[in-house]
C-alpha cells in the first residue's frame, strides 16, 4: 500500500477515491498556465476559489504557505481539520 498524498492546504491525507483537483498556484488566466500546481482535496480547492479572486491568488496567495496563512481561510481550516480525510461536503445541486 502506498502512502496517500497530503493536501498542502488542510494537511490531511488525500485517500484514493476521494475527490481531488489540481490547483494552479498562479491562476491560468493570470499567466500560470504551465506553472506549478498542487494536489488538493476538491473541498479545499473549492474553498480557495470561493474566497479569493484570481488577482488575489496571483499576487498574494501564490504558494500553499500563503494560502494556509490567509486569515480568510482560518475558520475553514479549523473546521476541516476535525473532519476525516475522506469527508465530502453536501452541496445542494443548482436548481434550474
Amino acid at each position: 500500500m502506498t502512502n496517500a498524498p497530503i493536501c498542502p492546504l488542510c494537511l490531511r491525507p488525500i485517500p484514493e477515491g476521494v475527490p481531488q483537483s489540481l490547483h494552479h498556484l498562479v491562476p491560468k488566466l493570470k499567466g500560470g498556465k504551465g506553472g506549478p500546481v498542487v494536489l488538493l482535496h476538491h473541498i479545499c480547492h473549492k474553498e480557495i476559489h470561493a474566497r479569493f479572486s484570481e488577482a488575489q491568488l496571483a499576487r498574494q496567495l501564490n504558494s500553499a504557505e500563503a494560502l494556509r496563512a490567509a486569515p480568510e481561510l482560518q475558520a475553514f481550516l479549523a473546521w476541516i481539520a476535525k473532519r476525516p480525510a475522506d469527508f465530502l461536503s453536501r452541496v445542494p445541486k443548482a436548481r434550474r
